[in-house]
């Protein structure tokens, strides 16, 4: 069997200098090697033009390389200083926000065209909708305890307890949060390292990744920004659980941040893998209530520590209004029909479509049993009519529901970053509905599903992109295709 031949560039695990020369979709730099055997393509994500980074190579092919960022060496002219802590979750914080939207869209419409197979793509466009908040957006934050940290002056790893984010492209170190990042809320985010020093001084000790042993895990916090109430919870393994005292921690809790607090949980954790929810651990009430409730378009939902749920809701609100004007666009060929709200979760979509539309019958469909049961609360709490929930598979749902057959005339699909399995999408449009509107988080799989629907029958009329990531390469994209 012949040899594959190695590329002449790069071999896998050599760091690299390089400069970022171009922009690919989903936040990948694209930097270029010349030399007497041509030129090879290098992929750096989290990069952009005009930096020169210093990256390890983890995937070595004949034409190309991937490589994982280690540090950026020298800034692109385009970046501006920010007051926030660098963290890796914001890599793009230093880019003005208007040269994040043209980076996204050029990225976003060169997929559509590359994997979408759509030339004209731009005759298409509708709307780039920005977050409403640019920092300070999220929602939930998890911050993880590391017995090992980094020296960012003697740039090496050091023995140290630390709480804040894992070191880009390292999986054992972390680094401590010492302010506010500019992503979370600032008060809880400024106060972290008093978090860190009361849980340093219990003597327990941090979680140590290569060996595997600790108490502390992760602290992780969701925010309400209806009622600006925190609920938190602290994750450990069940070692030493005897020396902590929560009565301290609430207290020190309850000082720091008053009312704000709505609860604290408390998760056993003794997995050796790196999640935050263990599938055998346990998790239990220790101070408050469990549950905080957020508003999005004047619809109240009550979200546990384990809820899906949007982690921008502002700019949330803005993403359902076009999937809403979308649906509704034609109100007349809406009106007493069907509308399906496909992979619908907690119901978010669909509730939303009922309280607007009089005529038209709302059904929520998703595989997810517990998903649907929020939803049904949901709709309940907010005196919703004229919307269904069913927990079912897209493909047997017509022989189990045969009342719908024919009927479903618009289709509202919402699916995972993976995208919709070509076997579903099959089924999806053998319902034969007249239009879709199709959200998705990650438009690579979304073009990739445009060729199959549009050999179907349907034809893109509209796209729109929601930034609902600032500071990162996430974009969402909103289509509509019509039969």
């Amino acid at each position: 069997m012949p040899r594959r031949e190695r590329n002449k560039f790069v071999k896998r695990g050599e760091i690299i200098e390089i400069l970022i020369e171009d922009y690919a979709f989903g936040g990948k730099g694209i930097g270029r090697i010349r030399n007497e055997h041509g030129e090879f393509v290098v992929f750096v994500p989290n990069t952009l033009p005009g930096q020169t980074v210093k990256a390890r190579v983890a995937k070595s092919q004949k034409k190309y390389a991937e490589c994982k960022l280690i540090d950026v060496l020298k800034a692109s002219e385009d970046e501006i200083s920010s007051n926030y802590q660098e963290v890796p979750g914001a890599p793009y914080i230093q880019l003005p926000i208007e040269k994040q939207h043209e980076y996204k869209y050029t990225s976003t419409m060169s997929l559509f065209k590359k994997i979408g197979k759509i030339e004209n793509i731009e005759d298409y466009f509708d709307e780039f909708v920005s977050s409403p908040n640019v920092f300070h957006y999220r929602n939930k934050m998890e911050y993880s305890f590391s017995a090992i940290g980094y020296d960012r002056e003697q740039k090496t790893d050091v023995d140290e307890f630390t709480l804040g984010f894992k070191r880009r492209g390292v999986w054992w170190m972390g680094e401590n949060l010492d302010k506010d990042s500019g992503l979370f809320d600032a008060d809880f985010e400024n106060s972290l390292k008093t978090i860190r020093t009361f849980c340093e001084e219990t003597g327990l000790a941090p979680w140590h990744g290569p060996k595997k042993e600790g108490f502390f895990r992760y602290f992780v916090v969701r925010k309400s920004y209806k009622t600006n109430e925190l609920l938190c919870n602290l994750v450990t393994t069940s070692k030493d659980l005897d020396k902590f005292s929560f009565p301290k921690f609430i207290a020190l809790l309850q000082e720091l941040f008053g009312d704000r607090l709505a609860g604290l949980l408390h998760t056993i954790n003794d997995e050796t893998g790196d999640r935050t929810i263990a599938t055998s651990g346990s998790i239990d009430l220790v101070y408050g209530k469990d549950k905080i409730v957020e508003e999005l378009l004047g619809l109240n939902f009550e979200i546990s520590m384990k809820s899906f749920f949007q982690t921008n809701p502002k700019s949330a609100e803005k993403l359902y209004n076009k999937v809403v004007d979308y649906a509704l666009e034609n109100k007349e060929a809406v009106d007493n029909t069907i509308v399906m709200d496909l992979f619908c979760g907690t119901g978010t979509i669909g509730q939303i479509l009922a309280s607007r539309s009089e005529n038209a019958k709302i059904v929520g469909v998703d595989i997810v049993a517990s998903a649907i049961e929020d939803a049904r609360e949901n709709a309940k709490r907010n005196h919703i009519e004229g919307v269904e929930f069913y927990a079912a598979d897209v493909g047997k749902f017509l022989l189990e529901q045969p009342q719908f057959k024919n009927k479903i005339k618009t289709i509202i699909l919402d699916p995972a970053r993976a995208g919709i399995a070509p076997k579903t999408l099959k089924k999806i449009i053998n319902l034969n509905a007249d239009r879709m509107v199709y959200v998705s988080c990650n438009p690579a799989t979304q073009a990739r599903d445009t060729e199959q629907l549009q050999e179907a029958g349907y034809a893109i009329k509209k796209i729109s992109l929601v930034d609902q990531f600032p500071h990162t390469a996430h974009i969402e994209t909103v289509v509509l295709f019509e039969k």
